[in-house]
């Protein structure tokens, strides 16, 4: 057997004026039958990007049982009617009993896991079109506190009230199966699956009131949000994620819709003006948040497609996100594919031979915990990773090569940073490149006019915060 020994002169190879130089070429290569052995190249320091991959989040992804979730919304079901005016005295039926019974739920899972929950109610007295006398709307939330960033916080949430074709009819049977005691079984299981883990952000999981009646949770829990200094990274709003089989005739229990907002509800006309020149319109912090989702769901999870629908939710309709939107705050709608628009609002009966009402039978426990593991791995990923970056610029008008540049973290989990960059028609992030724990990077050859740019945070435990779109359009905490 005939060995070769090929020699090739190193080259200096530089960069960029932040990373330094590396060794181009191998000094050596030993090719030995049909295995090629590089020499061992000296060098002052070599970059080494962290693995984007935490094997947590492949055993999170597999951990919420349909079979727990079925009875959450069976007993959600069992009390009657949710509706937000309805009974909050009985022990069974109403309102009231529904969200003791939530706080109760709560309250079990953090004994299970040493008292790791803060279960709390956050609520206000509202009167409104929907809301025909002052009405105390209730919200029941569990506070899983993160050990590092505890300030820093991502959400899950559903709703708790029901309703039936007429909005003020607060006694009528209303079982609200789908919408949305799907969206609360699945924020109680995401909470037993968490639970089992420490986190270095903050985890709540919220079972909201008031929805249906004008989105009062929402608004309430915002402003609970703001009044404790909390920096609310990411809501994923969960309202209707049980049904498969849709009006259209579709049955499919492998996509989900994200819903997320493209410009940001509460741009001031200077930042409008900003974007309008240098865009940004399709890259608000709750976009690239609907982004993070689907590449987290791409890869931890199997038989799921994320279909990513840019528009802040359905053609004139609105969910519990919005208020989050519109206090500033990153948050997505998450939901079935296929509606049934039968099965939505409506009075239980059977007309003209058609089966009307939100009942149990319209639920597919299967795929509510198919979706609520899209959510736990992507609080957990979210609560794991570094916080976005702050104060992202860039620069390179007139100019052959983009500068980005950011306020480097002192978060000590923080090993670097990762920049991103795509086509304006590209509705997704396509490219990226590790560039080491620097606050400035220059990308050579890329002309600023035909790309949007942005960067995140890297952790070494294999975990990655969403991109930021430089400026007010794309950041994530005002």
């Amino acid at each position: 057997m005939k060995h070769f020994i090929h020699k090739a002169q190193p080259k200096r190879v530089k960069l960029n004026r932040n990373s330094g130089y590396c060794l181009a070429g191998m000094a050596g290569l030993l090719i030995f039958g049909a295995v090629a052995v590089p020499a061992l190249a000296a060098d002052k320091q070599v970059l080494v990007a962290p693995s984007q991959e935490d094997m947590r989040l492949y055993d999170i992804a597999n951990a919420p049982q349909a079979q727990r979730i079925e009875q959450d919304i069976r007993t959600l079901v069992d009390f009657g009617t949710r509706h937000t005016m309805s009974d909050t005295k009985s022990d069974t039926q109403g309102i009231g009993a529904a969200r003791r019974w939530i706080e109760a739920e709560f309250k079990r899972i953090s004994k299970e896991c040493g008292g790791c929950l803060e279960v709390v109610t956050v609520a206000n007295t509202v009167e409104g079109k929907r809301i025909a006398q002052p009405t105390e709307v209730v919200n029941v939330i569990a506070i899983q506190r993160g050990k590092t960033d505890p300030k820093r916080v991502v959400m899950m949430s559903g709703d708790i009230d029901s309703r039936v074709t007429d909005v003020l009819d607060a006694t009528s049977i209303s079982p609200g199966a789908n919408d949305n005691a799907s969206g609360v079984a699945g924020a109680l299981e995401a909470a037993r699956v968490l639970s089992k883990y420490q986190f270095n952000g903050t985890i709540v999981y919220a079972a909201l009131s008031g929805e249906e009646q004008g989105l009062y949770g929402g608004n309430i829990l915002a402003d609970y949000a703001k009044a404790q200094g909390w920096q609310v990274q990411a809501v994923l709003n969960n309202d209707m994620i049980g049904n498969i089989a849709g009006i259209n005739g579709v049955v499919n229990n492998s996509s989900v819709r994200v819903f997320s907002e493209g410009v940001r509800f509460a741009e001031t006309a200077d930042e409008a003006k900003e974007r309008y020149f240098s865009g940004g319109e399709n890259d608000s912090a709750s976009r690239n948040l609907a982004r993070k989702i689907k590449t987290l769901a791409d890869q931890y999870m199997t038989n799921l497609d994320v279909m990513l629908v840019y528009r802040l939710d359905r053609f004139g309709r609105g969910g519990h996100h919005l208020p989050f939107n519109q206090a500033g705050l990153p948050a997505v709608r998450i939901m079935e594919t296929n509606e049934h628009y039968d099965r939505q609002h409506q009075d239980i009966r059977v007309e003209n031979g058609i089966a009307y009402g939100d009942v149990i039978e319209g639920v597919d426990f299967d795929f509510t915990a198919k979706l609520t593991a899209l959510n736990a791995l992507s609080l957990a990923a979210q609560a794991w990773a570094p916080a976005p970056p702050t104060q992202v610029k860039i620069a390179g008008q007139v100019s052959p090569s983009t500068t980005l540049n950011w306020a480097k973290s002192n978060d000590e989990t923080v090993v670097g940073y990762r920049v991103y960059w795509r086509s304006t028609t590209a509705p997704e992030w396509t490219h990226s490149r590790y560039v080491g724990k620097v606050e400035t990077f220059t990308l050579d050859n890329l002309v600023i006019d035909n790309y949007l740019f942005g960067v995140a945070s890297v952790a070494a435990n294999g975990n990655v915060s969403p991109v930021v779109f430089p400026g007010a359009a794309g950041a994530f905490f005002k």
